[in-house]
């Protein structure tokens, strides 16, 4: 109750919104802490999209300014975006559980016991055999799996790559090496693969096609260049073709060290 009290007074402004670049002076608009303008219907639908597409830290998508193309970047801490967003009590219950779900995620591997259907964390993640200990108690012996193929461990252990049951193959590799090419039409029609494994935390990620080359993971929230794998940071460049050309199909998924 205490931080209710001490929250700073909500700036209402006739401005234009910085998202839909609407101007209707009907429209009753909020001034965000980093300064930029949004309507709460249009902060709701921004969250959400992000929401979506698995980030729970709401970084503003706007533009610096007028003279770049680089965004804002601010974050929002949830209880701003509570605050002023339009939030229906369902909606709040749907964000606040989406976001307790992508954080666990990102944090940790979680999978489902293939005996049990209870959840297993994996510690080791160089390991694919992993022991439920709960099925372990219930037989009265070791019962091990393999968070590749979901099967129960057949070979010795431990292994990176795959265990002895027939098919173990990685479906994230699988789907890298056959996915379809895409072009990037704002880097001169570069074409590429359309799913990439972020460089740094081994997420797959897809380009939708718009604007420059490099994208923000949304798992660890790297930004890299889609085309040569490279951080942005080290690549440099934005709307052109990379130095080092495009990065071949990947046939590994990097271990993310959190």
């Amino acid at each position: 109750m205490e931080g209710e009290k001490t929250q700073i007074p909500l700036r209402f402004v006739n401005r234009p919104d910085d998202v839909t670049l609407d101007d209707d002076t009907s429209i009753q608009r909020i001034e965000m802490s980093c300064g930029h303008v949004l309507a709460p219907e249009t902060l709701t639908a921004v969250c959400r999209s992000l929401l979506d597409q698995g980030q729970y830290v709401f970084l503003c998508p706007c533009l610096k300014d007028d003279q770049t193309t680089n965004r804002c970047g601010a974050e929002w801490k949830y209880s701003e975006v509570r605050r002023i967003a339009a939030l229906t009590e369902e909606e709040q219950g749907h964000f606040e559980e989406t976001m307790a779900h992508l954080a666990a995620a990102m944090y940790c591997e979680f999978n489902q016991c293939p005996g049990c259907k209870s959840y297993v964390e994996r510690q080791d993640l160089t390991n694919l055999c992993v022991r439920c200990t709960i099925c372990t108690l219930k037989c009265g012996k070791k019962f091990e799996f393999c968070w590749q193929c979901m099967k129960t461990w057949k070979g010795s252990a431990p292994r990176s790559d795959k265990c002895e049951n027939s098919g173990c193959v990685n479906p994230h590799i699988e789907k890298l090496l056959n996915c379809k090419d895409t072009i990037l039409p704002s880097v001169q029609n570069l074409k590429c693969p359309s799913l990439r494994a972020c460089p740094t935390c081994g997420n797959l990620v897809e380009h939708d096609t718009t604007g420059c080359k490099n994208i923000i993971c949304n798992r660890c929230n790297i930004e890299f260049c889609f085309s040569c794998l490279q951080l942005t940071s080290v690549c440099h460049t934005y709307y052109t073709p990379c130095a080092k050309g495009v990065a071949p199909r990947q046939t590994s998924i990097p271990n993310w060290s959190k």
